[in-house]
């Protein structure tokens, strides 16, 4: 009996501790990453180069997979709620902080129901207007804006995008009041910008750039702390008259909940590889990004403190959706 119990007693142990071979099995399949947005956009040019480079790194296909809708809800609660075992993905957006309370139930808690992994990219958005607009610089644009309350209009790619808030955000440290015009997508949004119909806008380097490059808009300011090496000769728009602002777009690559450590931990060390390759970084800085890796505590701290920020600019422009 009494050489049982060593037996007995080590069965225990090997129960309660991890599996060595976790992380060094997996990954085993092809992964899934969820794009919660259609084909083509920023989100998905991010997610298709990273994931290219990861499968690569992993000895697996990374699969990306888009599920529009709902702001990025459809895709990010699907994502929530798959098997956290590491074969499914979600790259994760601005959305994502600004829909825990844009949206009254988005079907998911950022914060809960993800293990964060790692920044990808971050980005300014830029302020465009048409060259006839009789604003030339920011300091400018508040002054018009000023003069003419609620006849200054912004265009956005739809209620509560990063596009919406940056602007939102805009007027509550501006103290103006410019009318919010939307549309579905930044391509209509710029094409009545650049046809007057709207005043300005705030959107993606990537989108807007080649608009600026072809002189059909004009760049105003860029949304981050620093100049874009994308964009050195635009200001900031807290250099060009409001100090103080700041809005950047990013993207961050989330697991489901309860995914392993060890597979985090994988997850996060190859992504650190990938965003430090020199192609990669080239591929991003063309379109405006910033690639850049975070460990997962700090990704987890900068999804807390980017909800807490722009939940105040959801209640101030009172954009809460059903």
């Amino acid at each position: 009996m009494r050489a049982v119990l060593p037996v007995l007693a080590l069965g225990t142990l090997c129960a309660v501790l991890p599996r060595p071979g976790q992380a060094e099995t997996w990954p085993a399949k092809p992964i899934r990453m969820i794009v919660p947005y259609p084909p083509g956009g920023p989100t998905d040019i991010v997610a298709r180069v990273v994931g290219q480079k990861l499968g690569e790194r992993l000895g697996q296909p990374v699969v990306v997979e888009n599920r529009p809708g709902a702001g990025g809800n459809i895709g990010a609660e699907a994502a929530a709620k798959a098997a956290p075992d590491g074969y499914t993905l979600l790259v994760a957006t601005t959305a994502h902080a600004i829909n825990m309370t844009l949206f009254r139930k988005p079907g998911y808690d950022t914060r809960r129901d993800f293990a964060p992994v790692s920044l990808l990219t971050r980005g300014p958005l830029v302020l465009v207007t048409a060259p006839s607009t009789p604003a030339r610089n920011v300091a400018e644009l508040i002054a018009l804006a000023k003069a003419k309350p609620d006849q200054v209009s912004f265009a956005s790619s739809g209620n509560g995008q990063s596009t919406h808030l940056s602007a939102e955000l805009f007027n509550a440290m501006a103290g103006v009041r410019m009318t919010h015009v939307p549309y579905k997508g930044s391509a209509p949004a710029l094409t009545d910008v650049i046809g007057g119909q709207a005043t300005v806008m705030f959107d993606t380097m990537l989108s807007a750039m080649p608009f600026v490059r072809d002189g059909k808009l004009k760049a105003l300011a860029v949304t981050s702390a620093k100049r874009s090496p994308a964009a050195p000769d635009v200001p900031t728009v807290a250099e060009a008259g409001l100090a103080g602002y700041e809005a950047t777009a990013w993207n961050a690559l989330l697991a489901p909940a309860g995914t392993p450590a060890p597979v985090i931990d994988k997850l996060s060390q190859s992504l650190r590889a990938v965003l430090d390759d020199a192609e990669v970084r080239s591929r991003f800085a063309t379109q405006g990004f910033g690639a850049e890796w975070t460990s997962p505590d700090a990704t987890g701290r900068f999804l807390g403190a980017e909800i807490d920020k722009w939940a105040g600019v959801v209640k101030t422009s009172g954009a809460t959706i059903d």
